[in-house]
């Protein structure tokens, strides 16, 4: 096995596949390992290259790998998916790494450390609470709604209706008691919220990456501390404009015979980031078009001409260029006093 340069490692929980070439690149190895095994071959094995598709345990395995003195490099799997010649199976994607790990222009995905994975999984476990107190809140207001009990919109006022449902004595008895049953999840839920949006907050404050990005109008905490802890390093990026792709809030580009068509958003890269700053741009244009913010003359003119949420994707663009570009330089936004925001 000393001649093996290059060996590519189809995941799963139990079986690995593993796909090797040598220097002339004749296939020298096509083997299925349990974990076990798998672990004990890359320890012997001299230190050689190793590409895995980026998924959810990718990470680790790559950080066990470097300590046995390899390279590992991890690909997104739509990248992968190009070299399968045919058919889909463990041996033909581990081929298909193999042979895309070798492309000198191919693109690859950051090895997360621990602490990264960690800071990643507070992030997410505030997203699963929001959609569950969402959820729990659509569900007390469309119960109440059958007993003839409105409340106003917004999920700031779902307490206020809870209260009004709980004080309602006209209710049966039943209906009470399975309201005051929602009531105390939604309680429950709310408390966990605050504990992790807390956390979450400590950890901004120690970010000094965040910090800085958080000083962009429109880009909050959350926004903030989402590119902080997703993003790959800005360096790794030519441009403002290519960390926007990334993103995927680009137009989608299908040009052919010398004629440019394009379409909407690429929707490529991280979803709760795209969609956290194209938030941040909603609520933005809302106090701009509401008067309660000067707007600058790009957002005027294009507010004008375009509908308010193609402009609020095309603010959330921006948003993604200056971030990369205060990313790069270590600076913070500064406007002039008494200038627009953006």
């Amino acid at each position: 096995m000393d001649n093996i340069i290059r060996i590519g490692m189809d995941t799963s929980k139990h079986v690995f596949q593993l796909h090797g070439v040598n220097g002339a690149e004749e296939v020298v190895l096509r083997r299925q390992m349990r974990r076990t095994e798998m672990i004990k071959f890359f320890e012997k094995l001299p230190s050689t290259l190793i590409g895995i598709e980026a998924c959810g345990s990718s990470h680790h395995w790559a950080r066990l790998l470097q300590s046995f003195g390899h390279e590992v490099k991890l690909i997104a799997p739509q990248y992968v998916k190009a070299y399968v010649k045919r058919g889909k199976n463990d041996a033909a994607d581990a081929e298909a790494i193999c042979e895309a790990v070798s492309r000198p222009s191919m693109r690859f995905v950051p090895v997360k450390s621990c602490d990264q994975q960690a800071a990643c999984m507070l992030m997410t476990v505030r997203e699963r609470l929001v959609g569950v107190k969402t959820q729990l809140s659509n569900a007390i207001r469309s119960y109440a709604a059958e007993f003839g009990i409105v409340g106003a919109a917004g999920r700031q006022n779902t307490n206020g209706l809870i209260k009004r449902i709980l004080e309602d004595e006209t209710l049966p008895a039943m209906a009470r008691e399975l309201f005051s049953f929602q009531a105390n999840e939604y309680a429950a839920v709310e408390n966990r919220l605050n504990e992790v949006e807390t956390k979450l907050m400590i950890w901004h404050r120690a970010d000094d990456v965040s910090r800085r990005i958080a000083s962009i109008p429109g880009v909050g905490p959350i926004g903030s501390t989402m590119l902080s802890m997703k993003a790959p390093p800005a360096e790794s990026f030519k441009s403002g404009r290519q960390f926007a792709a990334w993103l995927g809030l680009t137009p989608r580009d299908h040009s052919t015979g010398g004629r440019a068509r394009f379409g909407g958003i690429t929707k490529a890269g991280d979803p709760a980031i795209r969609s956290t700053l194209i938030v941040g741009a909603t609520a933005m244009l809302r106090h701009i078009r509401a008067g309660r913010s000067k707007p600058s003359p790009w957002i005027a003119n294009m507010l004008q001409r375009k509908p308010p949420k193609l402009v609020a994707v095309a603010l959330a663009n921006k948003f993604a260029r200056i971030a990369w570009r205060l990313m790069v330089s270590g600076g913070v936004y500064n406007r002039p006093l008494g200038s627009p925001a953006i």
